[in-house]
């Protein structure tokens, strides 16, 4: 099964629905519409109460969303896709350069295997058949005791081919479970990534409103997050595929001794496939360490605004305090003046 023509698949599928997004801007602009009015009138009347002058340049925040939602196919995931794109792209690179000097060594370890096996008159016939045939026209058949051994040389090999066949279907069984197992981040990944694209321009229109502008932050956090799957679990292929090559490169070493007699078991490459669907299973929990998917970002600028404000408004007290005090002080002075002039009179 060609799994990277699936992982083209979803690729495609996402490309073609994330245009879907357009359908709910005209959705978006109504509430962002609403919202901008309440938001800009609360500041105007508030300034206007206070006989403050009116800042201009908070009252742009609702059009820059409107803007965004307007064009939010090409301007938000056009741009963020754009950004993010090159992560996937140089990952990918690094998973296919590993898989194909594993292609070669993985050859080139089998011929060796091979040869090894034929060096030796012990294991040689359970891997040719010429030399199979070989070694019986060299017995020949005397007696039932040279049918019996040649009866106990066709067990032998049977159970070779066997365990090899074996060996082999636990091989591509583990191996199609990892790629199932990348398979399914992909397609989740893919997902959710459509349903972000999807409802976008609502997200940014809730944002216009006061109390709701956290949902922007989490909104691009939850996005980065789901895009970096794929960066992550290519890092983990990656991983796998370069213990593998290092694998390899050690068999092959060991069986460029003409004394090494090579075991037949792969249970090793076996182990790596299982670490390998465990660790998918792992992906969304690595990339939401490389980005604060619930909303930290909105958290984080939430509480320097309150110590902002704090801040604030703990110089505003000590201001008037001091203010009152030297006021005090100057008023016990010009009384002490005065009734000194007084006393003089």
């Amino acid at each position: 099964m060609d799994f990277a023509s699936l992982h083209e698949l979803l690729r495609s599928t996402y490309d073609e629905m994330m245009p879907l997004c357009a359908q709910m801007t005209g959705i978006a602009k109504g509430i962002a519409g609403l919202g901008a009015l309440f938001y800009i009138a609360l500041r105007v009347w508030a300034s206007i109460a206070r006989a403050e002058a009116i800042d201009v340049f908070p009252l742009l925040r609702p059009f820059v969303l409107g803007f965004c939602i307007m064009f939010f196919p090409t301007v938000v995931l056009g741009t963020m896709n754009a950004v993010l794109s090159p992560v996937v792209q140089g990952t990918e690179m690094m998973v296919h350069q590993q898989e194909g000097n594993l292609a070669e060594l993985t050859a080139k370890r089998d011929k060796l295997q091979e040869e090894a096996y034929l060096r030796n008159p012990e294991t040689a016939y359970l891997v040719s058949n010429e030399k199979f045939d070989e070694k019986i026209e060299e017995m020949g058949i005397i007696g039932p005791e040279d049918a019996v051994t040649i009866a106990g040389m066709y067990a032998e090999r049977a159970a070779y081919q066997t365990k090899q066949w074996v060996m082999k279907m636990v091989h591509d069984l583990m191996e199609l479970l990892f790629h199932a197992a990348g398979l399914i981040i992909d397609t989740l990944r893919t997902f959710m990534l459509i349903v972000l694209s999807i409802l976008g321009p609502i997200v940014f229109g809730i944002a216009v409103w006061d109390g709701l502008s956290g949902s922007l932050t989490a909104w691009f956090s939850r996005y980065i997050s789901v895009y970096l799957w794929l960066p992550v679990s290519s890092i983990l292929t990656a991983l796998l595929t370069k213990i593998q090559v290092l694998m390899v490169q050690k068999d092959i070493e060991a069986l460029s001794d003409p004394n090494y007699l090579p075991d037949s078991g792969t249970w090793y490459y076996i182990v790596f496939f299982l670490i390998g669907i465990v660790g998918y299973f792992c992906v969304p929990t690595v990339a939401g360490w490389i980005i604060e998917a619930g909303g930290g970002i909105g958290s984080y600028g939430r509480n320097v605004n309150q110590a902002a404000q704090h801040g604030a408004q703990g110089a505003y007290t000590g201001g008037k305090a001091a203010m009152a005090g030297a006021g005090a002080a100057v008023g016990n002075v010009g009384g002490r003046i005065k009734g000194a002039l007084l006393k003089g009179k």
